[in-house]
């Protein structure tokens, strides 16, 4: 803690010096700050980061529209999807509708409009209305296909080898996950938890990125107690499991 606190205070000179504080001169050679800007480039990349993380959030969340969304980068969007995913919400929970009910209602609401306006376009001598053809791109579907197979084959490849007992840590963490959604599962519906996985996915990243240095801060703080409690419990309970055999041995 006591080399962040250094970090933030060459930060805080260096921005100082960029603005023109606490130096003599007014203006600065473009050696010091190509200097300046090197030194402050250096320390912000040893600033601890979740998870490890490089890339700004909106480059983490794969960018575009999706990551702008979910960064409510144009809050009138934004807003209107969580105002959406609540009302399907309330109607399905708290108003007791059915899927295949709001389906069909739907459907007819829709077809009912389009068919009595293009009948009654005949009698008014205007345009009936123009209906859009939908089709799904086959590369979308191929593509879509594709990556579901990929994460797929990846889940049950960590599961086989979760199984083998090749990675005890592994194991613990999917073990934890799973208990913690059988809880979750047995205090909510499929519905509810979907939903509170949206909100959670809708609001923390956007939270995250506006108050990033304090959040990081602190998981630097939790990381480094929880790395010490689990080298107290490796050594005295997991280092004394035995493990099933590793892959050399098995490859001899």
């Amino acid at each position: 803690m006591a080399e962040q606190h250094k970090e933030e205070s060459v930060l805080e000179k260096i921005s100082d010096k960029l603005h023109g504080r606490g130096v003599g001169s007014s203006s600065l050679s473009d050696s010091d700050d190509e200097k300046l800007s090197s030194a402050a480039a250096a320390v912000k990349a040893k600033i601890y980061r979740l998870f490890g993380r490089e890339k700004p959030v909106h480059s983490v969340l794969g960018g575009g529209k999706p990551a702008d969304l979910f960064l409510w980068r144009n809050k009138r969007i934004s807003g209107g999807v969580l105002a959406g995913a609540t009302a399907i919400w309330l109607l399905f929970e708290v108003m007791d509708y059915h899927l295949l009910t709001l389906l069909c209602h739907c459907l007819i609401l829709t077809l009912a409009i389009l068919f009595l306006w293009s009948n009654a376009t005949t009698f008014i001598n205007k345009s009936p209305p123009n209906i859009p053809e939908v089709k799904i791109p086959e590369d979308l579907a191929v593509n879509a296909a594709r990556s579901l197979r990929y994460e797929i084959n990846r889940a049950f490849a960590t599961l086989r080898e979760i199984g083998q007992g090749h990675d005890l840590k592994k194991f613990l963490i999917v073990i934890a996950g799973l208990w913690i959604l059988s809880v979750l599962g047995s205090c909510c519906n499929f519905l509810t938890l979907s939903y509170i996985v949206f909100m959670v996915l809708y609001t923390v990243p956007f939270l995250y990125e506006k108050h990033e240095d304090k959040v990081d801060a602190f998981g630097e703080k939790a990381m480094v107690e929880l790395k010490k409690y689990y080298a107290i419990f490796d050594e005295k309970c997991l280092s004394k499991i035995p493990k099933g055999p590793s892959k050399d041995k098995k490859r001899h």
